[in-house]
């Protein structure tokens, strides 16, 4: 490859010269008045090509393969991060939903539960106070009883005493009819006070 430009360069050189030989023109006689020297700005300038030509494909070409995979990765990076901050607020209006249902659920359990209690507070409160003028009644069935039983024994007692009273006062012996008679004269007016 130095070769081929050695050979460029001596061929450029060559066609100079002759050049230089036949009529100088107007543009090799700027040249040579300002020192410039045309094979070796020929030379330069396929150098330049060739180093460039070198560096673009060994260097520039794969660095830049390389920055655009970064830059695919960050671009995927940034998405994946978009498509996790879509999640988060997704997840997050899932969860302050799911909270939300929660509490009108807890809500409803509760006052269903008052609902209940009282219910049942208001079951057990009726069937104590049954119970209780129940026990009541029997208990005023129970005196009116008794009393009436006192009342008859009183007056079996009385109606007793009253004939005890009457046979002294009489001083005589009464017979059962007669005994009768006066236990029931005796309950007729006792039942009338």
């Amino acid at each position: 490859m130095l070769s081929s430009f050695l050979v460029l360069a001596e061929t450029t050189t060559h066609v100079v010269e002759t050049a230089a030989q036949g009529e100088a023109s107007g543009v090799t006689k700027i040249f040579t008045d300002f020192g410039i020297n045309l094979p070796g700005i020929l030379a330069q300038v396929v150098n330049f090509t060739i180093v460039a030509a070198i560096l673009w494909y060994f260097a520039f070409k794969p660095v830049m393969s390389s920055i655009q995979e970064r830059q695919e990765k960050i671009q995927a990076g940034l998405k994946y991060a978009e498509d996790m901050k879509s999640q988060l607020a997704a997840a997050q209006q899932e969860s302050a939903t799911l909270i939300k249902n929660a509490q009108l659920e807890a809500n409803k359990i509760i006052e269903e539960a008052r609902r209940t209690s009282k219910e049942v507070t208001d079951k057990a409160q009726k069937e104590a106070t049954e119970r209780g003028n129940a026990l009541i009644t029997k208990a005023q069935q129970a005196i009116e009883l008794e009393q009436k039983k006192m009342l008859a024994n009183a007056r079996t007692e009385i109606a007793r005493l009253v004939i005890a009273t009457t046979e002294r006062v009489l001083a005589k012996r009464l017979t059962d009819a007669d005994r009768a008679s006066y236990n029931e004269s005796a309950a007729r007016e006792l039942s009338s006070i």
